[in-house]
């Protein structure tokens, strides 16, 4: 999960944007506990494409 949309119930500010100590606790949580929490959405995509990629390239070699 992304935290770039998260709305913060202590101070209704984005989590990314770390106002309040509430928002950086869990900003720093999320982003121990997923890798792949910081990343956009469109990377995790790019990044999807490139491994489907090696895979086919991998397959073909083989074959």
């Amino acid at each position: 999960m992304t935290y770039d949309r998260l709305v913060c119930a202590n101070c209704a500010a984005p989590v990314s944007e770390g106002r309040c100590p509430v928002c950086r606790a869990n900003r720093e949580r999320l982003q121990q506990e997923n890798f792949f929490g910081g990343l956009n959405p469109m990377a995790l995509v790019a990044l999807l494409a490139v491994l489907i990629a090696a895979v086919a390239l991998l397959a073909h070699q083989t074959a």
